[in-house]
Formats: C-alpha cells, structure tokens, sequence
C-alpha cells in the first residue's frame, strides 16, 4: 500500500503556516526556456461570412513571461529572490518579454539575445473562459554554441549567489545538447540541489538531479513503461530514478494528485484544487514552490506538500498563474471556511475575472461592518439577489478609523472579515486602506453596485464610474431601527 501524506506523518497548520513563511527568505537560480504568453480575450456573437468560424470582438490583450518566465513568477509571488538565465530573439517579443522579466520584483535577469533567433510566444485567444485558438510562434532549435558558452559561465557564477538551482526544460533549445547535464555537474561540485522540469524522453540528459518532476503522461513515454494505476506509477518512477541516478522523482498526477518516490516509502499527495478551471502552467508552480521549499531549508516531503497546495491554488485560476503567500495560508482553512473568502484586491481582481469569463453578473457593496447586525445582512442579502457573485469591499481598521474617529472600529479588520465571510449571501471580502473604495471599483468593475437607499446615486461613491461603462447602481431597502454606531453609542452608556 502506498502510504498518503497524512499516512507519511502529515505537519499541523502552525509547521505548514512556518514553512510557507520560510519560502520567502529563500534564494534560487533558474535556467530554461523562457516564453512570451499572450491572452487575447473578447465575446463571440457572430459566426465569419468568410467561413464557418467565429469572430472574436477583441476587449484586451494581456502579456506575461511564459515558460520558464513563468517559473520566474511564481518564485518572486512566494519572496524569494531569483537569478534567471536564459536566450531571446532579437524581436519585439524578446524585447517585451525581456520588460516583463525585469518588472519582477527580486530578481537578476540574464536574458542573453541571439541574433535571428524567434523568441517563443504563444497567444492564446478566448471567449467566456473558453479557449478559442492558441497560435505559435517559435524555432525550437539549440542556441548558438558560442552563446551557449556564456550561458553556462554566467550559469557557474550565478550559483555562488543561489541555493537551489531549477532547470525549465521546454524543449526550445535553451538546454539542448550537454548544457542541462554541465549545469548538474556545475552545480553538484558547487554543493548545489537542482530540481528539473523535463521535457522529451532522453532523461539521461538530466542525470544526477537531485528531484526531477515528470507528468504521469510524461513518465510513461520516459519509461515505457504503463502508469495507469498507483502501483504502476511508483514502479515506473523507481525505474527512471534507478536509471539515471536521480535524488526523487515528483509525478505529478493532475485531478489525482501528487507522488513522491525517493529514498524511503512513497508518499501520495490527494489533489488540493476545490475546483479545476485551467492547468495552464501548473508544473511551473510546482517545481517553484518545491525548489523554494527545498532553498528554505525544508525536508522533501514538506516542499513537496506545499508545491501541492500550491498547485491546487494555481488549477483554479485563468492561464499560466501563481500562488502567493497569502493565498497558500488561507488554503490551509479548511473547505468553506469564511477565512477563504478574504483576499487581497489583486486576488480578488482575479477571481472576478474568472466569475466573469463564466459569464456571471458580479456585485459589489461595501462599507465599515462594524458589529453586524440585521440591517447589515438585509443590505448583503438584496446586494446578492440582484448579482451572480457578490464581492464585499471592507474599510481598513486605519480607514474605519480616520472615518469614525477614535475608538473605532470596535472590531479588527480581520474580525470584521470573518464575519462578513461567514455570510452565505457574500462570496468575497476585500479589504482596502483607502477612506473610499474607488481603487477597488476600477480593478474590480462589477457589473451592479449596491449601497443602501440613505444615499442617493449621486452620492454613491464610484457610481458614476461604474455607470460610465454600463454598470448599474442599485439603493437597497433599509431596515429600520438598527446603527453600529447608535449600538456603540449604548454600550458605552452602559
């Protein structure tokens, strides 16, 4: 029998909340095939008169480093600082990919540009959350030798400064030829772990990896061998693993989950996503998090956890995404917990837009929450009756505060948040430090604001902004007899 995490003897929420905090004091070098993701997104209404294909109404374009970038990305969303080498074209995608790189916080970008060269980008077009087309633009060939020389000079140099060293294999060329295998060397006589990312079938190309982190699609082509059930998957990891001398071998098994096959018993991860929407660049978040993990000092097993947690975050999320820190602590919750609803405007930007590519109308109301009371759940419950998902903006204890004055608020904003959260009629909770939710509203454009009918429109905060791009404003019904403040007022009367 193939003993699961908790089986394994599975760490508290205190050691994972620990361990996740330590990623962020970490240091890591990654080198690999770095990409140019492009999203296309607009609505479908019509099919083409020139052919029996839809046209796609352009709303936004959005670009992001892709590939290795991405890998890039999802180390800098934990903390940890990154060394990142890789190759480009001398094209306006290498030099965009190139601006995006550098706008990433902690990190030392080594962008060599070969002359001629196509820098890898992929667009992708959607409609409602639904891919459309995806079209390429690359030569996967191997990089120059010269450039490949310098490559693995700055490579050396680079692991001085890191702890963990990760190889993004994509298969474009970055890596080809004995450059994977002189970096492992490099870094083995440097004392330095190095986790891969493999692509292709010859795994002896990545021999003396300390983890090596194949797809179960992948390890069957790598082994030949079958992997349809548990014990066949752990036969064929201990099979790769034998052949080329490597530390693990981390599959990772999709909507099942994750195993681990090392020195001692194998370990099986259940799968953490509570819902799928795109695996897009989900294995660049697992070898992230697991090269962070291992950086902080962490034992195998735990970075292999938390690389899970991470990915069932990143699984739910539109395209090539990342997990944060604070979205790794909330997911420690359990299912359904009030405290998964809190998140930060970014985090709640996205999850809109994940709402609205499912074509849900979202809603937003927002206020201080201070003591909740029945008027505060009549004003949230008429908000989510007129809206599919309703987000709820919530004042900072230091905005309550400069509104209120002293003494408020008399509950926290954490406090606040949770109980909000635990509403059913709310599916959201933001907080914002600003004294208005203007911010909010712009990076969030709900499709209906709600506020309660002692405000007119005109003095509804955001209510012409929202008008602006066919949004509503809605004034929802009061229920008399009931104030946080007039309740405060008689408590301190008391």
């Amino acid at each position: 029998m193939v003993p699961t995490a908790l089986a394994a003897g599975s760490a508290g929420t205190a050691d994972l909340t620990d361990a996740i905090r330590r990623l962020a004091r970490t240091s890591v070098l990654v080198v690999g095939d770095a990409m140019l993701d492009r999203y296309v997104y607009g609505v479908v209404k019509r099919i083409s008169p020139e052919a029996p294909i839809p046209i796609l109404t352009v709303q936004r374009d959005v670009a992001m480093p892709g590939g290795a970038g991405n890998v890039v990305r999802n180390l800098t969303a934990l903390g940890a600082a990154v060394a990142f080498v890789s190759v480009v074209g001398d094209d306006q995608a290498g030099s965009d990919l190139t601006g995006l790189i550098g706008g990433q916080p902690n990190v030392e970008p080594w962008l060599l540009v070969q002359s001629g060269r196509t820098t890898t980008t992929k667009t992708r077009y959607l409609s409602h959350g639904q891919q459309l087309l995806r079209a390429d633009h690359e030569i996967a060939e191997a990089i120059h030798p010269k450039l490949a020389e310098r490559l693995l000079r700055i490579t050396q140099d680079a692991m001085t400064a890191t702890t963990v060293t990760v190889l993004s294999d994509y298969n474009k060329g970055v890596l080809s030829g004995d450059i994977a295998a002189r970096i492992i060397a490099a870094a083995r006589a440097g004392n330095r772990r190095v986790v891969v990312d493999p692509k292709g079938s010859d795994y002896g190309r990545y021999a003396g990896a300390d983890v090596i982190t194949p797809n179960r699609r992948a390890l069957a082509e790598a082994t030949g061998l079958p992997v349809e059930t548990q014990a066949q998957l752990v036969h064929a990891a201990q099979t790769l693993r034998a052949a080329h001398g490597f530390g693990a071998v981390l599959v990772t098994r999709a909507e099942d989950g994750m195993t681990l096959v090392g020195e001692g018993e194998p370990i099986h991860f259940p799968a953490e996503a509570a819902e799928v929407f795109d695996v897009s660049g989900a294995g660049d978040t697992v070898v992230a998090t697991l090269a962070a993990g291992l950086a902080a000092g962490l034992d195998l097993p735990m970075a292999a956890r938390l690389s899970n947690i991470a990915a069932g975050i990143v699984v739910g999320k539109i395209g090539t995404a990342v997990a944060g820190e604070t979205e790794m602590l909330a997911a420690l919750s359990p299912q359904g917990s009030a405290l998964r609803k809190v998140v930060t405007r970014d985090q709640a930007a996205e999850q809109v837009e994940r709402w609205r590519q499912r074509g849900w109308r979202i809603g937003f109301t927002n206020g201080c929450f201070d003591l909740l009371h029945p008027g505060h759940i009549h004003l949230l419950e008429q908000a989510r009756s007129v809206c599919d998902r309703l987000v709820v903006g919530l004042n900072s204890d230091a905005s309550n505060r400069r509104l209120k004055g002293e003494g408020r608020p008399v509950q926290s904003e954490a406090a606040r948040a949770a109980v909000i959260g635990s509403v059913a009629a709310v599916d959201l909770v933001c907080i914002y430090d600003e004294d208005t939710p203007e911010a909010t509203l712009q990076a969030l454009r709900p499709d209906v604001l709600v506020k309660g009918a002692d405000y007119t429109i005109g003095t509804v905060v955001g209510a012409e902004f929202v008008q602006g791009y066919g949004g509503k404003v809605m004034l929802a019904d009061l229920m008399p007899g009931y104030s946080t403040s007039a309740t405060v007022q008689r408590l301190r009367s008391v």
